[in-house]
């Protein structure tokens, strides 16, 4: 994508929108329905008025109209040519040398709208999540607490990328409010669990991606092909009650500590906005069976942070900054994994990486990696102190890839935890 692009719409340099990026989402003005919409600079671009003017009247979306439906369903089953089709033409429309767009002032709008002036849903209708384990560091820092360092990892996990099914229901956009749990808890000291609100209460800096075209069931998705089938990535906070989880994640994995609230950004940056931001994926040991090797396996260079505001703080503060290479399986290794016993993928499915952390203390993504389980409390500018969120407490995570003179920014997730 050469840097020189330019939109007719003022965009700032530390914008995460600019004409190089164009994420896809589902915004909604206060008396219309939802519908889909492209973010730039600070506007939305309402792609249903562009299309009912004519302008995706191309082969590759066989005459289907998608961009006035609720969901980012229907484009994302088109697949990759007609997303790169899309693309295409949007970029060329907001080109600062077109004029079909520019210089049409009644047009303008009815297409432009302030992204303070909309409310932005969930991207897609999510029919099923799955939520990896694929950072080594956090995976290590985890097991090393529950294990010691000498056991961290378990057999299994440098050989195929951990998983657990997560629930779709409950997958809220970014901005909804977190009610902290409640759940069984068996305190340390006590004879028998007892039952009330999660008193060790979590964030999870984690990334995800959408499944655009599925597969058949029992055809696997090859490795080659894997990214055929992912449409784009969003930003995700996996909110953990950890009390709930070390008590009934023996032997099957979570269930109620994970299953409530799971927060993701509202715009999708598509794989090809990314493309100057790929990365060798580094070597991994032992070599992974075949089904997971790939030529030219790759991960992405996407700078990761999360902020804590308490009620009481004016500003958040940043405690985790860390980086998309942090995680050790790829997102192609994860989708061929997730096939390879023939499991049906489908439009709109949600495939999440864990939580991403790196070598680094600052580099934690989440309160139990951060404080150690609550051993070494977070010290916050004001004075206050964290072994874990508490109510009033705001956590947001934001994500970016700098190139030269412009950002591939994925915006925010954000939640506020409230009282049960």
């Amino acid at each position: 994508m050469p840097t020189a692009l330019k939109s007719f719409i003022a965009v700032a340099p530390d914008s995460h929108f600019p004409i190089q990026n164009l994420p896809f989402g589902i915004f909604k003005l206060a008396q219309d329905s939802p519908r889909v919409g492209v973010a730039i600079g600070e506007f939305v671009l309402d792609l249903s008025v562009l299309e009912e003017l004519g302008h995706f009247r191309i082969p590759e979306f066989q005459d289907r109209p998608v961009f006035s439906e609720s969901a980012l369903n229907g484009f994302l089953a088109l697949g990759r040519p007609a997303w790169r089709k899309a693309r295409e033409v949007i970029q060329h429309l907001l080109a600062a040398d077109t004029t079909a767009l520019r210089d049409d002032g009644p047009l303008r709008d009815r297409v432009f709208h302030a992204q303070k002036d909309v409310a932005m849903q969930l991207p897609a209708r999510i029919g099923d999540y799955t939520d990896f384990y694929s950072s080594y560091h956090h995976a290590h820092n985890v097991g090393t607490m529950l294990r010691g360092p000498e056991n961290a990892l378990m057999p299994n996990w440098k050989w195929l990328p951990v998983a657990y099914h997560g629930r779709a229901s409950s997958i809220v956009a970014s901005g909804a409010e977190v009610r902290r749990p409640h759940g069984q808890i068996k305190p340390p000291d006590a004879p028998a669990p007892i039952f009330g609100p999660s008193r060790s209460f979590d964030y999870e800096l984690e990334a995800a991606f959408f499944i655009g075209p599925g597969n058949a069931l029992g055809e696997p998705v090859p490795i080659s092909r894997a990214t055929d089938h992912i449409f784009g990535l969003v930003l995700m906070n996996d909110w953990s009650a950890r009390d709930v989880q070390a008590w009934e994640y023996q032997p099957l994995g979570p269930f109620l500590a994970k299953n409530f609230c799971t927060s993701i950004s509202p715009w999708v940056v598509m794989l090809e906005a990314l493309e100057s931001f790929r990365k060798p994926l580094p070597p991994q040991d032992p070599e992974p069976l075949p089904y997971l090797r790939a030529a030219n396996d790759f991960t992405y260079d996407i700078q990761l942070e999360a902020r804590l505001q308490t009620a009481s703080m004016d500003a958040p503060h940043v405690i985790t900054r860390t980086n998309f290479q942090n995680l050790y399986w790829s997102i192609a290794q994860q989708l061929a994994h997730h096939t390879v016993n023939g499991c049906n993928l489908q439009p709109g499915d949600l495939l999440a990486s864990g939580t991403i952390s790196g070598p680094t203390e600052e580099a934690r993504g989440c309160m139990l990696e951060l404080t150690w389980r609550g051993a070494n409390p977070l010290t916050l500018p004001n004075g206050e102190t964290r072994k874990w969120l508490e109510d009033g407490d705001s956590l947001t995570i934001t994500g970016w890839a700098q190139g030269d003179g412009y950002r591939i920014g994925f915006g925010e997730v954000a939640g506020r935890v409230v009282p049960a």
